[in-house]
């Protein structure tokens, strides 16, 4: 039942709250002898009277109204008012209860008292004066028996809300021994209660923080103030954990402290998934970079290639300057190649996807690795069984092991042992669970490349796929290595992993996933260094790049064919245009101002349906793809291309023509 007070009755001036009062009897006469006493005591206490004959009539008044006090006749209710009371009691009702009795035996009154009844009055002595203070006492009486229910649900609330809390807790006296831990503590760290209980919170100290620290710390609590700060702790097996922790200090009555709190959330795995979100903000932020540097410099690298050829065609074999010239284009071949690691980590690199199986693309790769790693080094592949195939470029997958074999081989300075070895697995979800990056479970193909060589230290793991990064003197590394395999991995949807100590070696585990079924098999695009051939086509070459266009134009002349220059797409339709001759082949830059090279093609198909094209580029793929070529791994060539591939390329598509028309 609600104890709460009617609206306030106004008496001699002052307000005072009115009491409803249920008298439980058959008896009018005692109805209207409580109601005169109540009213001449008015003033010192309000009060409402309500009469109820019988015990199913005070049920049914209990549940209509709010009582704050029944009186009993026992003469009426006999026992059945120590009925009412417990089936009140065990309905949740708080009322007080007062007896009225005449003759009451001692042991019938003690029954009724101890079954919840506040007091007990003889009607002989019903005064005004001794019923008001019967009836105050039974109030406070039950007031006090109320709050001490309350001082103790609370307390038991708070255990509860504490033990069941899911940050850790621990309180400690004001030396800072341990008096109590939650459970969430015992999960967190791993140490029980009984083990900590005693001790001093530092068996939690994991060296990661300087004593000045824990100097704060304590003065900040000792002084009577909240500590909050983030800590790294050590659990009871050694693993380091993050935790937000906040120390308050606890007063006694007088104002004294005398225990702290500490309460603990575990930041590791918010802490680790932001870790991870800036650095693939960071990778991404490079990757951009490179995507967007890439179309220039390799443009310029495509200049200095081809006039480099040209000039080789002209100076005399042997000569000094023929060697001179050679150098120019072995450095120009490297720039290349760090355009490209950069493009395979940015995940733009132009791909050549094939289905297959793994199993014969690496045994051939690997008879090449031994050049790469030398003789002092063991190389052994282990094919596994029952593979899945997989869908990938093979001259990516070459990428990748020839970087991994030459950071083997770099941490093997003495020789050693290199194994690669292959296996199918099932990546369910208690396995993804357990990694920190999201990964989609199912089929996955593994390789594992792993060596005895030094191994890498702890503080180097976490960035050894950063680009740029190395540990290698200045002169002997570009850091693009492990950084051009991430990006690989993650063109190909696939996972890659590192583990290693110093001194035990390194292991890399690539997990690149299965097919479902045989794809389309594609043709790999191979750089073919034969001789040039020459051909005696007419070539519309558009290209906005003067250089690249005058260079490519000149060696296409020498190689017999009939060259049309256009500096973009719109030029290239006026050159059509104005054209009498077939023009066999178009050569076209992708990314042009005015009209692009996929716009273009379209223009042609209506125009010259006859007309074959082979496009280039030295922006990425993907912006390739932007531009609506299709097919473009049958007929593109990424720059910078040495003019030899180019001659190769154009005699390759021009060949196909000529086969589908035979």
């Amino acid at each position: 039942m609600d104890l709460s007070l009617p609206a306030p009755m106004t008496t001699s001036g002052l307000i005072q709250p009115a009491w409803h009062v249920l008298l439980v009897g058959n008896r009018e006469e005692d109805f209207f002898l409580i109601r005169e006493i109540l009213d001449r005591y008015r003033s010192t206490f309000t009060a409402e009277l309500d009469h109820a004959h019988s015990i199913d009539e005070a049920k049914l008044m209990l549940h209509r109204k709010d009582y704050g006090l029944i009186l009993f006749d026992y003469d009426t209710a006999e026992l059945k008012a120590v009925h009412l009371l417990s089936e009140a009691l065990q309905a949740g009702v708080s009322i007080p209860f007062v007896l009225l009795a005449e003759h009451a035996d001692e042991k019938t009154v003690a029954e009724i008292i101890a079954a919840g009844a506040s007091d007990c009055m003889e009607k002989s002595e019903l005064s005004g004066a001794n019923l008001v203070r019967t009836i105050r006492c039974a109030l406070a009486v039950h007031s006090m028996q109320q709050g001490q229910l309350f001082a103790e649900a609370s307390l038991r609330k708070l255990s509860r809300a504490v033990e069941q809390s899911a940050d850790a807790i621990i309180i400690t006296d004001r030396e800072g021994t341990i008096e109590y831990v939650n459970p969430a503590f015992e999960s967190l760290t791993g140490y029980s209660r009984r083990e900590v209980t005693g001790q001093t919170p530092q068996i939690l100290k994991s060296g990661e923080q300087g004593p000045e620290v824990y100097h704060e710390l304590w003065k900040t609590i000792l002084s009577g103030n909240v500590y909050r700060g983030i800590l790294v702790n050590r659990k009871k097996n050694g693993d380091l954990y993050y935790v937000e922790q906040s120390i308050s200090p606890v007063r006694d009555a007088s104002g004294c402290v005398t225990h702290f709190i500490s309460n603990g959330r575990d930041l590791t795995d918010r802490l680790r998934m932001e870790a991870q979100l800036l650095q693939a903000q960071k990778m991404d932020a490079i990757g951009r970079l490179a995507g967007g540097v890439a179309h220039d410099f390799n443009n310029l690298l495509t200049i200095i290639t081809s006039y480099s050829e040209l000039a080789l065609d002209a100076v005399v074999p042997g000569s000094p300057i023929e060697n001179k010239l050679q150098e120019i284009l072995s450095a120009a071949r490297r720039a290349a190649q760090l355009t490209r690691q950069l493009l395979a980590f940015s995940r733009k690199q132009v791909q050549a996807l094939r289905v297959v199986d793994l199993n014969p693309v690496i045994a051939d790769i690997a008879r090449t690795l031994h050049r790469l790693i030398g003789e002092d080094i063991e190389l052994t592949f282990i094919p596994g069984e029952e593979l899945d195939r997989v869908r990938v470029d093979p001259v990516q997958v070459e990428q990748i092991l020839m970087n991994l074999a030459a950071n083997a081989r770099d941490a093997m300075p003495q020789g050693g042992r290199l194994t690669v070895e292959t296996s199918a697995v099932q990546l369910d979800e208690n396995y993804i669970q357990q990694k920190p990056a999201i990964i989609a479970p199912g089929h996955y193909v593994l390789v594992t490349v792993s060596d005895n060589g030094v191994g890498i230290p702890p503080d180097h793991l976490p960035h050894i796929f950063e680009p740029f990064y190395t540990t290698k003197p200045s002169g002997q590394g570009t850091g693009l290595g492990l950084a051009t395999v991430y990006g690989i991995v993650k063109q190909n949807r696939g996972f890659i992993w590192a583990y290693s100590e110093s001194g035990m070696g390194t292991v890399f585990k690539v997990y690149l996933p299965c097919v479902t079924d045989q794809g389309r098999m594609l043709d790999v695009p191979g750089a073919d260094l034969a001789a040039p051939t020459h051909g005696s086509e007419t070539v519309l070459l558009v290209e906005d790049e003067d250089a690249v266009r005058r260079a490519t134009a000149e060696f296409l002349k020498l190689q017999g064919y009939t060259v049309l220059e256009a500096r973009d797409g719109l030029d290239a339709l006026a050159v059509v245009k104005g054209s009498g001759s077939t023009i066999h082949l178009v050569i076209s830059d992708v990314v042009m101002p005015n009209m692009s090279g996929g716009q273009l093609a379209k223009e042609l198909e209506v125009r010259c349906p006859e007309t074959k094209f082979l496009f280039v580029s030295g922006y990425p793929g993907k912006t390739v793809i932007d531009h609506k070529v299709l097919d473009f791994e049958a007929n593109f060539l990424q720059k910078p291309f040495t003019l030899k591939q180019l001659s190769s390329k154009i005699r390759e598509i021009l060949g196909q023509s000529r086969a589908a028309n035979a």
